[in-house]
Protein backbone atom coordinates (compact mmCIF):
# COMPACT_ATOMS: atom_id res chain seq x y z
CA UNK A 1 0.00 0.00 0.00
CA UNK A 2 1.28 3.42 -0.99
CA UNK A 3 -0.36 6.69 0.06
CA UNK A 4 -0.26 10.35 -0.92
CA UNK A 5 -1.87 13.17 1.04
CA UNK A 6 -2.54 16.72 -0.07
CA UNK A 7 -4.50 19.55 1.49
CA UNK A 8 -6.36 22.64 0.37
CA UNK A 9 -5.55 25.31 2.94
CA UNK A 10 -5.24 29.09 2.81
CA UNK A 11 -6.63 29.13 -0.75
CA UNK A 12 -4.02 26.79 -2.19
CA UNK A 13 -3.32 23.09 -2.68
CA UNK A 14 -0.14 21.66 -1.17
CA UNK A 15 1.41 18.23 -0.76
CA UNK A 16 1.30 16.87 2.80
CA UNK A 17 3.06 13.50 2.48
CA UNK A 18 3.84 10.75 0.01
CA UNK A 19 5.17 7.24 0.54
CA UNK A 20 7.95 5.99 -1.76
CA UNK A 21 6.99 4.70 -5.21
CA UNK A 22 3.45 6.07 -5.06
CA UNK A 23 2.02 6.38 -8.60
CA UNK A 24 -0.95 8.74 -8.87
CA UNK A 25 -2.29 7.12 -12.05
CA UNK A 26 -2.55 3.78 -10.26
CA UNK A 27 -4.34 4.92 -7.08
CA UNK A 28 -7.61 3.03 -6.68
CA UNK A 29 -9.25 5.07 -3.92
CA UNK A 30 -9.26 8.75 -2.92
CA UNK A 31 -10.87 9.98 0.30
CA UNK A 32 -11.45 13.74 0.48
CA UNK A 33 -12.71 15.19 3.76
CA UNK A 34 -13.53 18.90 3.73
CA UNK A 35 -15.47 21.71 5.38
CA UNK A 36 -18.85 22.04 3.65
CA UNK A 37 -18.63 25.67 2.47
CA UNK A 38 -15.07 25.08 1.29
CA UNK A 39 -16.25 22.10 -0.79
CA UNK A 40 -19.07 24.19 -2.26
CA UNK A 41 -16.67 27.00 -3.19
CA UNK A 42 -13.81 24.87 -4.53
CA UNK A 43 -15.79 22.06 -6.23
CA UNK A 44 -12.68 19.84 -5.99
CA UNK A 45 -13.76 16.80 -8.01
CA UNK A 46 -12.34 17.82 -11.40
CA UNK A 47 -9.01 18.77 -9.83
CA UNK A 48 -8.79 15.42 -8.07
CA UNK A 49 -9.89 13.50 -11.18
CA UNK A 50 -7.02 15.02 -13.14
CA UNK A 51 -4.55 13.96 -10.43
CA UNK A 52 -5.94 10.46 -9.91
CA UNK A 53 -7.50 9.36 -13.21
CA UNK A 54 -8.18 5.73 -12.26
CA UNK A 55 -9.42 6.15 -8.69
CA UNK A 56 -12.85 6.07 -7.16
CA UNK A 57 -13.08 9.50 -5.52
CA UNK A 58 -15.20 9.84 -2.37
CA UNK A 59 -15.79 13.36 -1.02
CA UNK A 60 -17.69 14.38 2.12
CA UNK A 61 -18.27 17.41 4.30
CA UNK A 62 -17.04 17.46 7.88
CA UNK A 63 -17.13 19.20 11.24
CA UNK A 64 -13.33 19.35 11.26
CA UNK A 65 -10.51 17.67 9.33
CA UNK A 66 -7.77 15.48 10.84
CA UNK A 67 -4.27 15.25 9.39
CA UNK A 68 -0.65 15.72 10.45
CA UNK A 69 -1.65 14.83 14.03
CA UNK A 70 -3.80 17.96 14.27
CA UNK A 71 -7.37 19.15 13.78
CA UNK A 72 -8.11 21.72 11.08
CA UNK A 73 -11.14 23.77 10.03
CA UNK A 74 -12.01 25.24 6.66
CA UNK A 75 -9.69 22.87 4.80
CA UNK A 76 -9.86 19.79 2.54
CA UNK A 77 -7.62 16.81 3.24
CA UNK A 78 -7.16 14.28 0.45
CA UNK A 79 -5.77 10.78 0.96
CA UNK A 80 -5.04 8.77 -2.22
CA UNK A 81 -4.39 5.04 -1.75
CA UNK A 82 -2.59 2.71 -4.13
CA UNK A 83 -3.14 -0.91 -3.09
CA UNK A 84 -0.83 -3.73 -4.16
CA UNK A 85 -3.22 -6.68 -4.04
CA UNK A 86 -6.55 -5.36 -2.77
CA UNK A 87 -9.46 -4.59 -5.12
CA UNK A 88 -11.77 -1.64 -4.38
CA UNK A 89 -15.41 -1.34 -5.50
CA UNK A 90 -17.85 1.43 -4.67
CA UNK A 91 -21.56 2.14 -4.86
CA UNK A 92 -23.75 5.21 -4.26
CA UNK A 93 -27.35 5.47 -3.09
CA UNK A 94 -29.56 8.57 -3.11
CA UNK A 95 -31.76 9.15 -0.06
CA UNK A 96 -34.52 11.72 0.48
CA UNK A 97 -35.45 11.00 4.10
CA UNK A 98 -34.61 8.71 7.01
CA UNK A 99 -37.43 6.28 6.17
CA UNK A 100 -35.35 5.06 3.19
CA UNK A 101 -32.31 4.19 5.29
CA UNK A 102 -32.91 0.47 5.71
CA UNK A 103 -33.57 0.02 1.98
CA UNK A 104 -30.36 1.93 1.24
CA UNK A 105 -28.37 -0.41 3.48
CA UNK A 106 -29.88 -3.44 1.77
CA UNK A 107 -29.05 -2.10 -1.69
CA UNK A 108 -25.45 -1.31 -0.73
CA UNK A 109 -25.00 -4.81 0.70
CA UNK A 110 -26.41 -6.43 -2.43
CA UNK A 111 -24.01 -4.50 -4.68
CA UNK A 112 -20.89 -5.02 -2.57
CA UNK A 113 -21.36 -8.59 -1.36
CA UNK A 114 -18.96 -11.17 -2.83
CA UNK A 115 -17.11 -14.22 -1.57
CA UNK A 116 -13.85 -12.26 -1.24
CA UNK A 117 -15.34 -9.12 0.39
CA UNK A 118 -13.01 -8.26 3.27
CA UNK A 119 -14.48 -5.03 4.68
CA UNK A 120 -16.90 -2.16 4.03
CA UNK A 121 -16.27 1.52 4.72
CA UNK A 122 -19.35 3.77 4.72
CA UNK A 123 -19.63 7.52 4.13
CA UNK A 124 -23.20 8.75 4.54
CA UNK A 125 -25.23 11.92 4.47
CA UNK A 126 -25.47 13.07 8.08
CA UNK A 127 -28.80 14.90 7.96
CA UNK A 128 -31.32 12.68 6.20
CA UNK A 129 -30.22 9.20 7.21
CA UNK A 130 -31.28 6.99 10.10
CA UNK A 131 -27.82 5.59 10.69
CA UNK A 132 -29.13 2.87 13.00
CA UNK A 133 -31.44 1.48 10.30
CA UNK A 134 -28.75 1.81 7.64
CA UNK A 135 -26.24 -0.21 9.66
CA UNK A 136 -28.81 -2.76 10.85
CA UNK A 137 -29.68 -3.53 7.23
CA UNK A 138 -26.00 -3.84 6.29
CA UNK A 139 -25.42 -6.19 9.22
CA UNK A 140 -28.42 -8.31 8.31
CA UNK A 141 -27.49 -8.73 4.67
CA UNK A 142 -23.81 -9.39 5.36
CA UNK A 143 -24.66 -11.88 8.11
CA UNK A 144 -22.74 -9.85 10.72
CA UNK A 145 -19.59 -11.37 9.22
CA UNK A 146 -18.09 -8.41 7.34
CA UNK A 147 -16.30 -5.62 9.27
CA UNK A 148 -18.11 -2.33 8.65
CA UNK A 149 -16.94 1.13 9.69
CA UNK A 150 -17.11 4.76 8.57
CA UNK A 151 -19.02 7.90 9.50
CA UNK A 152 -21.82 10.34 8.79
CA UNK A 153 -20.81 13.56 7.05
CA UNK A 154 -20.75 16.74 9.15
CA UNK A 155 -21.35 20.45 8.76
CA UNK A 156 -19.27 22.07 11.51
CA UNK A 157 -21.79 22.85 14.30
CA UNK A 158 -24.26 24.40 11.86
CA UNK A 159 -26.45 21.31 11.24
CA UNK A 160 -27.72 22.90 8.02
CA UNK A 161 -26.82 20.28 5.40
CA UNK A 162 -24.18 17.66 4.73
CA UNK A 163 -22.58 16.67 1.44
CA UNK A 164 -21.34 13.36 0.03
CA UNK A 165 -20.15 12.47 -3.46
CA UNK A 166 -18.78 9.50 -5.40
CA UNK A 167 -16.92 10.38 -8.59
CA UNK A 168 -18.63 13.78 -8.63
CA UNK A 169 -18.76 16.90 -6.50
CA UNK A 170 -20.62 16.16 -3.28
CA UNK A 171 -24.32 16.88 -2.76
CA UNK A 172 -27.02 16.29 -0.17
CA UNK A 173 -28.75 12.95 0.26
CA UNK A 174 -25.95 10.60 -0.81
CA UNK A 175 -24.64 7.42 0.83
CA UNK A 176 -21.43 5.78 -0.43
CA UNK A 177 -20.31 2.25 0.31
CA UNK A 178 -16.69 1.22 -0.31
CA UNK A 179 -15.89 -2.49 -0.52
CA UNK A 180 -12.38 -3.94 -0.10
CA UNK A 181 -11.77 -7.37 -1.65
CA UNK A 182 -9.12 -10.07 -1.31
CA UNK A 183 -7.19 -11.91 1.36
CA UNK A 184 -4.25 -9.52 1.70
CA UNK A 185 -5.92 -6.69 3.63
CA UNK A 186 -5.79 -6.44 7.43
CA UNK A 187 -8.59 -4.27 8.85
CA UNK A 188 -8.83 -3.20 12.48
CA UNK A 189 -11.45 -1.23 14.42
CA UNK A 190 -11.61 0.58 17.71
CA UNK A 191 -14.25 2.83 19.23
CA UNK A 192 -14.37 4.38 22.70
CA UNK A 193 -16.28 7.18 24.39
CA UNK A 194 -14.79 7.99 27.77
CA UNK A 195 -17.94 9.48 29.32
CA UNK A 196 -18.99 8.88 32.94
CA UNK A 197 -22.47 7.48 33.60
CA UNK A 198 -24.58 8.51 36.57
CA UNK A 199 -28.08 7.94 37.90
CA UNK A 200 -30.26 4.83 37.47
CA UNK A 201 -31.05 3.16 34.16
CA UNK A 202 -34.55 4.02 32.95
CA UNK A 203 -36.84 2.86 30.14
CA UNK A 204 -37.82 4.94 27.11
CA UNK A 205 -41.62 4.88 27.17
CA UNK A 206 -42.42 7.28 24.32
CA UNK A 207 -40.28 8.18 21.31
CA UNK A 208 -40.40 8.66 17.55
CA UNK A 209 -37.22 7.79 15.66
CA UNK A 210 -34.69 10.21 17.22
CA UNK A 211 -37.14 12.33 19.25
CA UNK A 212 -37.48 11.32 22.90
CA UNK A 213 -40.72 12.28 24.66
CA UNK A 214 -40.90 10.25 27.86
CA UNK A 215 -38.53 8.33 30.14
CA UNK A 216 -40.46 6.19 32.57
CA UNK A 217 -43.51 8.22 33.62
CA UNK A 218 -41.85 11.62 33.18
CA UNK A 219 -41.47 14.01 30.27
CA UNK A 220 -37.94 13.52 28.93
CA UNK A 221 -36.92 17.17 29.13
CA UNK A 222 -38.26 17.60 32.67
CA UNK A 223 -36.29 14.60 33.92
CA UNK A 224 -33.20 15.72 32.04
CA UNK A 225 -33.36 19.16 33.67
CA UNK A 226 -33.63 17.56 37.12
CA UNK A 227 -30.33 15.78 36.54
CA UNK A 228 -28.58 18.78 35.01
CA UNK A 229 -29.25 20.97 38.05
CA UNK A 230 -27.55 24.34 37.58
CA UNK A 231 -26.59 23.41 33.99
CA UNK A 232 -30.28 23.32 32.99
CA UNK A 233 -30.20 27.10 32.60
CA UNK A 234 -27.52 26.71 29.91
CA UNK A 235 -29.57 24.47 27.61
CA UNK A 236 -29.44 23.64 24.76
CA UNK A 237 -25.67 24.24 24.69
CA UNK A 238 -25.09 22.34 27.95
CA UNK A 239 -26.63 19.21 26.40
CA UNK A 240 -23.30 18.40 24.73
CA UNK A 241 -21.81 17.86 28.19
CA UNK A 242 -24.55 15.38 29.12
CA UNK A 243 -25.32 12.79 26.41
CA UNK A 244 -27.29 9.59 27.02
CA UNK A 245 -26.02 6.03 27.28
CA UNK A 246 -28.49 3.72 25.53
CA UNK A 247 -29.04 -0.02 25.38
CA UNK A 248 -31.56 -0.95 22.69
CA UNK A 249 -32.38 -4.12 24.64
CA UNK A 250 -31.40 -5.53 28.03
CA UNK A 251 -28.84 -7.75 26.27
CA UNK A 252 -27.24 -4.97 24.20
CA UNK A 253 -23.95 -3.21 24.83
CA UNK A 254 -24.44 0.49 25.67
CA UNK A 255 -23.88 3.09 22.97
CA UNK A 256 -23.91 6.88 23.25
CA UNK A 257 -26.49 9.28 21.86
CA UNK A 258 -25.80 13.02 21.40
CA UNK A 259 -28.55 15.57 22.09
CA UNK A 260 -29.02 17.91 19.12
CA UNK A 261 -31.90 20.07 20.33
CA UNK A 262 -34.70 20.43 22.87
CA UNK A 263 -38.34 21.43 22.55
CA UNK A 264 -39.62 23.30 25.59
CA UNK A 265 -43.23 23.18 24.42
CA UNK A 266 -43.31 19.40 23.83
CA UNK A 267 -40.85 18.63 26.66
CA UNK A 268 -38.88 16.54 24.17
CA UNK A 269 -35.25 16.07 23.10
CA UNK A 270 -33.90 15.30 19.63
CA UNK A 271 -30.85 13.05 19.27
CA UNK A 272 -28.25 12.29 16.59
CA UNK A 273 -29.43 8.69 16.33
CA UNK A 274 -32.46 6.54 17.00
CA UNK A 275 -33.82 6.07 20.54
CA UNK A 276 -36.41 3.29 20.19
CA UNK A 277 -39.30 2.77 22.60
CA UNK A 278 -38.28 0.23 25.23
CA UNK A 279 -34.60 1.18 25.13
CA UNK A 280 -32.78 1.60 28.44
CA UNK A 281 -30.99 4.90 29.04
CA UNK A 282 -28.69 6.50 31.61
CA UNK A 283 -27.37 10.03 31.83
CA UNK A 284 -23.71 10.71 31.16
CA UNK A 285 -21.32 13.58 31.85
CA UNK A 286 -18.06 14.77 30.35
CA UNK A 287 -14.73 13.78 31.85
CA UNK A 288 -12.09 15.56 29.77
CA UNK A 289 -9.15 13.31 30.66
CA UNK A 290 -11.19 10.17 30.04
CA UNK A 291 -12.37 11.48 26.66
CA UNK A 292 -8.75 11.88 25.58
CA UNK A 293 -7.71 8.54 27.09
CA UNK A 294 -10.56 6.92 25.14
CA UNK A 295 -8.87 7.93 21.90
CA UNK A 296 -5.73 6.06 22.94
CA UNK A 297 -7.84 3.02 23.85
CA UNK A 298 -9.58 3.11 20.45
CA UNK A 299 -6.17 3.15 18.76
CA UNK A 300 -5.06 0.16 20.84
CA UNK A 301 -8.20 -1.82 19.95
CA UNK A 302 -7.76 -1.00 16.27
CA UNK A 303 -4.33 -2.70 16.25
CA UNK A 304 -5.29 -5.93 18.02
CA UNK A 305 -5.24 -7.89 14.77
CA UNK A 306 -1.92 -6.45 13.55
CA UNK A 307 1.54 -7.95 14.01
CA UNK A 308 3.14 -4.74 12.73
CA UNK A 309 1.91 -1.12 12.79
CA UNK A 310 -0.88 -0.36 10.28
CA UNK A 311 -0.17 1.63 7.15
CA UNK A 312 -3.28 3.84 7.29
CA UNK A 313 -5.46 4.99 10.20
CA UNK A 314 -8.81 6.71 9.53
CA UNK A 315 -10.09 8.59 12.58
CA UNK A 316 -13.78 9.52 12.80
CA UNK A 317 -14.69 11.47 15.92
CA UNK A 318 -17.95 13.16 16.91
CA UNK A 319 -18.61 16.88 16.53
CA UNK A 320 -19.95 16.74 20.09
CA UNK A 321 -16.53 15.70 21.40
CA UNK A 322 -14.91 18.55 19.46
CA UNK A 323 -17.30 21.11 20.93
CA UNK A 324 -16.86 19.74 24.45
CA UNK A 325 -13.07 19.44 24.31
CA UNK A 326 -12.63 22.87 22.73
CA UNK A 327 -8.97 23.88 22.83
CA UNK A 328 -8.05 20.36 23.97
CA UNK A 329 -9.49 18.68 20.85
CA UNK A 330 -6.10 18.01 19.28
CA UNK A 331 -5.10 16.04 22.36
CA UNK A 332 -7.32 13.14 21.33
CA UNK A 333 -5.63 12.99 17.92
CA UNK A 334 -2.21 13.21 19.57
CA UNK A 335 -3.19 10.42 21.98
CA UNK A 336 -3.92 8.13 19.03
CA UNK A 337 -0.61 9.02 17.38
CA UNK A 338 1.30 8.18 20.56
CA UNK A 339 -0.20 4.69 20.44
CA UNK A 340 0.39 4.19 16.72
CA UNK A 341 3.91 5.57 16.61
CA UNK A 342 5.24 7.17 13.44
CA UNK A 343 4.24 4.42 11.01
CA UNK A 344 0.65 4.91 9.84
CA UNK A 345 -0.56 7.78 7.72
CA UNK A 346 -3.44 9.38 9.63
CA UNK A 347 -6.52 11.03 8.17
CA UNK A 348 -10.09 11.55 9.31
CA UNK A 349 -12.87 13.94 10.17
CA UNK A 350 -15.34 15.07 12.81
CA UNK A 351 -18.77 13.64 12.10
CA UNK A 352 -22.48 13.56 12.90
CA UNK A 353 -22.20 9.85 13.77
CA UNK A 354 -19.55 7.15 13.89
CA UNK A 355 -19.87 3.67 12.36
CA UNK A 356 -17.91 0.82 13.91
CA UNK A 357 -18.09 -2.39 15.94
CA UNK A 358 -17.58 -1.80 19.66
CA UNK A 359 -14.76 -4.36 19.55
CA UNK A 360 -13.23 -6.72 16.94
CA UNK A 361 -15.77 -9.47 17.72
CA UNK A 362 -18.91 -7.27 17.89
CA UNK A 363 -21.43 -6.32 15.21
CA UNK A 364 -21.30 -2.85 13.74
CA UNK A 365 -23.30 -0.03 15.36
CA UNK A 366 -23.96 3.67 14.90
CA UNK A 367 -22.29 5.65 17.67
CA UNK A 368 -22.30 9.25 18.88
CA UNK A 369 -19.71 10.98 21.04
CA UNK A 370 -16.99 8.39 20.32
CA UNK A 371 -13.56 8.34 18.73
CA UNK A 372 -13.73 5.59 16.11
CA UNK A 373 -10.62 4.37 14.30
CA UNK A 374 -10.28 2.10 11.26
CA UNK A 375 -6.80 0.77 10.51
CA UNK A 376 -5.71 -0.73 7.18
CA UNK A 377 -2.61 -2.59 6.11
CA UNK A 378 -1.78 -5.01 3.32
CA UNK A 379 0.00 -8.26 4.16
Amino acid sequence: MRIKQLAFQNSTWRSVSETPAFTASQAQLVLAFGERKCLEDIQPYEYLRDLFPSADIVINSTSGEIYQNTVHEGTIIVTAIEFDKTVVRTTKIDIENHFQSAAAGEQIAQVLLADDLAAIFMISDGGRVNGSDLIAALNKHTGDKIPISGGLAGDEARFEKTLVGLNENPREGKIVGIGFYGTHLNVGHGTMGGWDVFGPEREVTESEYNVLYKIGDKAALDLYKEYLGKYADELPGAALLFPLSMRATADSEPIVRTILSIDEAKKSMTFAGELPKGALVRFMKANFDRLIDASASAAQYSMKLFDTPPELAILVSCVGRKLVLGSRTEEEVEAAREIFGAQPVMTGFYSYGEISPLNPQARCELHNQTMTITTLSEK
